[in-house]
């Protein structure tokens, strides 16, 4: 590949949340039985006509700003004509000349970004699902409000690719936007990929890949597309300008039809729908709903809160979960402790249900409680992890909790002395290690004793007692 420079431009559509379709009544939502959410304007039935769905247009709005690109006050739909099984009408209403927003960037980290050529409203098509019986149609998606995002050619590596996919999906999120569900075909890309020899700056004959799922899918069919065409080129050959289809299993991509010739949409206004006229009030609202986006977010963790990169990184994926650590901190914990536990406790519960973050069986309000029960001495972080597991089903306060299961640290020495005592007994040859200077050897006596108080014991007077009666000083500098 030291020969050729790669190009990557992608067009990315993605799925507005909205609970109506974009020019219907119909329920949104692609699944469910085949043709139950359809519509006589999504079937393109004499005398109907479409109606914006005001929604989708905010949403389309909020898209551009959190990408930065510049809101147009008019634009204008278009029919983009041509015909096919899944497109009743025999035309998709789009954007074409005047799209709702131009330029615009994602960034792919380390300073770097990618352009944006635009951002355009259109509807979705239908389904279709090819079989042994033969194509089946399924129109739910039809009329599906969606933006398309259409890049710059400004990518040089398929991982180039797969970080603008990552980023625009978490900023998208974060926006409220969509859910971006590549599996479930919320957010949809197309990769056009190209080889240029080194120092050119005429773009060589372009490849559409098609049929990818996944971020790590597209990374992958770049890469192979890449080592393909640079193969074809260092042997003399050309490159056939087409659409190719990417198969996962077999791991290569597959010729689907050819793009020598462009097709012909005969673009030309909708005359059923005037021109989207967007007041700058509406722009100011959504640009307030917009909220603080990822990166916006990341600075104020390290500056405000001094957390380590790895902590920031996870506590910023999702806005939910960075909204649940600052109630957690707005309560009181400190911000590092307040980490912890929403990434080694909160999370992993919460990836357990299908309810979101926000409904949480635990508030912050009551880990706070429990947080600082454990910060007083009253629970050790065992019996503290313990009084969360029972407030996940139970609910209610967690010094209830603490006492119900029993689980008040034990700190009086004289209950603590004849375990100590029984654990050293039980472990001779780990307390003759202790005492021949192997400090480690020292937690398996430790974890007896924790045993057998259920780990209600309080570590540092365990500790004291297991140094006294083996007649060792004290524990070395960490």
């Amino acid at each position: 590949m030291t020969d050729y420079t790669t190009v990557i431009g992608l067009e990315v559509h993605v799925q507005l949340s909205t609970h109506s379709k974009l020019f219907s009544p119909a329920p949104s939502g692609a699944l469910g039985e085949p043709n139950t959410r359809v519509h006589a304007i999504d079937l393109g039935l004499p005398g109907v006509l479409p109606r914006p769905n005001a929604a989708a247009i905010e949403l389309a709005v909020r898209a551009a700003l959190a990408l930065d690109g510049d809101v147009q006050t008019v634009s204008r739909f278009a029919r983009k004509n041509y015909f096919y099984p899944d497109l009743p009408k025999g035309y998709q209403i789009s954007q074409f000349e005047e799209p709702v927003c131009r330029g615009g960037s994602v960034p792919l980290g380390d300073g770097r970004s990618c352009r944006l050529t635009r951002v355009h409203i259109e509807e979705d098509a239908g389904k279709l699902t090819h079989g042994d019986i033969g194509t089946l149609v399924d129109l739910n998606r039809a009329g599906m409000p969606l933006v398309e995002i259409v890049g710059e050619p400004d990518l040089r590596t398929p991982a180039d690719a797969h970080a603008f996919l990552h980023n625009l999906r978490e900023i998208l999120r974060y926006a409220g936007v969509s859910d971006c569900d590549m599996e479930l075909g919320s957010m949809r890309c197309d990769a056009n990929i190209s080889l240029m020899p080194v120092g050119s700056t005429r773009f060589g004959t372009k490849v559409e890949l098609k049929n990818l799922n996944s971020l790590k899918m597209v990374q992958r069919a770049l890469e192979y597309e890449e080592r393909r065409q640079a193969a074809i080129l260092a042997a003399g050959g050309r490159i056939a300008a087409e659409t190719r289809g990417w198969n996962d299993e077999a791991g290569e991509s597959r010729p689907q039809r050819s793009k020598e010739s462009a097709p012909d949409y005969r673009y030309f206004p909708d005359p059923d729908l005037p021109p989207l006229v967007i007041a700058p009030a509406m722009i100011d609202r959504q640009r307030e709903a917009l909220g603080e986006l990822p990166q916006h977010r990341r600075a104020r963790y390290r500056t405000d809160f001094q957390l380590p990169e790895h902590d920031i990184l996870v506590l910023t994926q999702e806005r939910a979960v960075g909204d649940w650590f600052e109630a957690l901190v707005a309560a009181g914990i400190e911000p590092k402790t307040a980490s912890n536990w929403t990434m080694s406790e909160v999370l992993p519960a919460q990836r357990q249900r299908t309810t979101p973050l926000a409904e949480f069986p635990v508030s912050p309000q009551q880990l706070c409680e429990l947080v600082q029960l454990q910060g007083r001495g009253a629970l050790t972080q065992v019996s503290a992890r313990k009084v969360f597991q029972h407030l996940l089903v139970h609910g209610g306060a967690a010094e209830a909790a603490m006492h119900e299961l029993g689980l008040l640290r034990i700190v009086d020495r004289d209950v603590l002395q004849p375990l100590v005592d029984a654990a050293i007994a039980a472990l001779p040859e780990a307390a003759v290690a202790v005492r021949a200077g192997k400090e480690r050897a020292m937690d398996a006596i430790k974890g007896n004793v924790m045993r057998a108080t259920q780990g209600r014991a309080d570590p540092a007077i365990v500790d004291a007692l297991l140094r006294a009666a083996l007649g060792i000083g004290s524990a070395p500098p960490a």
